[in-house]
């Protein structure tokens, strides 16, 4: 198995005696992301105010490209970015129009914080009626959640690609975008948790689907650096809204009325910090020159989820035996980290923590992740630990 850890020798090298598997959630950057925060800093310097003439001619159109080839987006002007999925979420929320009642939303038990608390907030003020599917049981949430899809009058459908607790797959996003439309039920998909960490495939419904993600976790490059896809024909008008909305070709409705660009960049709010964007692009400059796609990252760390969750079941990794696996391996695309569920996976957390084996935890949930940098020796050494302090 090849390694990839040459391309990440600042980041290992930082803290020599690590065992670092946290690659879901803090993934650590290679090399190439210092020279771009770098090049970053230069332009700013060098150009200053015509800093953004090459911000939003070479460096943004870049990442919409970039972003587009690897989700199959036919046209990357659908694409905007922001420092933070969060950013864009209020704003995506702020376009759906007032119905005189509180905004009637389908989700999950099972959102990330950003939907999670936004949401209930949403909800105390009686802005948003929430209706939450049980992720549990996970071999029939699929049906379940499009049963209730189907079942209800939504105004937006909101759910995870990847769950990012228990690392399960929602598989039928075709079937939930046939349920779309620009001026009835919009549906959102928070793919943080599958960007660059599963292939994904959005072509047969780009034009139904709104898809949120960002560079923070299996896309290598950090924070700062959130993007929304956005179909034409939806959300035209957010009303939460920056000056650099402005930015482009304006369609205004009506006289006098407050214009927005035709594409994505209507979600754009004010002055933003770049550097995450230099970031995301020189993340993948980083993988084509290694020939490297999703799929191949996911094959070599499939490899070595297997060999680690073959440690377990021998009995070769401490009291891991005695957690529930659930995100066993199957044959379907499955999230870059295993999720064991015990009791006291909240202690056995900190005792790795202590012993500067990074893992983290989600309530009864330790997840210990695999990234690009990890090699079998990696894994072996992770059990070992495993052995040893659990």
């Amino acid at each position: 198995m090849a390694s990839y850890k040459p391309l990440f020798a600042r980041a290992l090298a930082s803290d020599a005696g690590r065992l670092h598997f946290a690659a879901h959630s803090h993934h650590l950057w290679p090399d190439a992301t210092l020279d771009a925060q770098i090049q970053c800093w230069t332009d700013g310097v060098q150009l200053a105010d015509r800093k953004w003439d090459k911000v939003f001619g070479e460096v943004y159109p870049a990442a919409q490209a970039n972003v587009a080839g690897e989700l199959g987006l036919p046209d990357p002007s659908t694409l905007a970015f922001s420092p933070n999925t969060h950013e864009l979420l209020v704003r995506l929320f702020s376009a759906y129009p007032d119905r005189g009642r509180p905004l009637r939303v389908l989700t999950t038990d099972g959102e990330f914080h950003s939907f999670r608390r936004q949401g209930a907030r949403w909800a105390e003020e009686g802005r948003m009626a929430l209706t939450r599917v049980p992720c549990e049981p996970f071999d029939s949430f699929d049906d379940r959640f499009l049963e209730a899809a189907r079942a209800g009058d939504w105004d937006v459908i909101f759910l995870s690609h990847v769950f990012f607790k228990s690392g399960r797959v929602f598989s039928r996003l075709d079937d939930l975008a046939a349920l779309a439309s620009p001026d009835k039920t919009w549906v959102v998909v928070d793919g943080y948790h599958s960007f660059r960490a599963i292939p994904v495939d959005l072509s047969a419904v780009h034009d139904r689907i709104f898809f949120m993600a960002g560079g923070y976790k299996y896309a290598m490059a950090g924070e700062g650096c959130g993007f929304l896809h956005a179909p034409h024909a939806y959300a035209r008008r957010p009303e939460v809204t920056g000056w650099f909305a402005e930015f482009g070709e304006l369609q205004a409705p009506s006289v006098g009325a407050v214009g927005y660009t035709a594409d994505a960049n209507r979600f754009l709010g004010g002055t933003f910090d770049s550097t995450g964007i230099y970031r995301l692009n020189a993340v993948f400059d980083l993988h084509r020159a290694q020939g490297l796609s999703t799929a191949d990252v996911c094959e070599k760390v499939d490899a070595l989820s297997r060999r680690m969750l073959d440690a377990v079941a021998d009995g070769r990794a401490g009291r891991l035996s005695e957690a529930e696996i659930l995100n066993p391996m199957g044959n379907g695309p499955r999230a870059r980290f295993i999720a064991f569920r015990h009791p006291e996976a909240q202690a056995w957390k900190k005792t790795l923590m202590d012993a500067n084996v990074v893992t983290d935890v989600r309530d009864d949930v330790l997840r210990a992740g695999i990234g690009l940098y990890h090699d079998e020796a990696d894994v072996d050494a992770f059990c070992e630990a495993a052995q040893r302090l659990l």
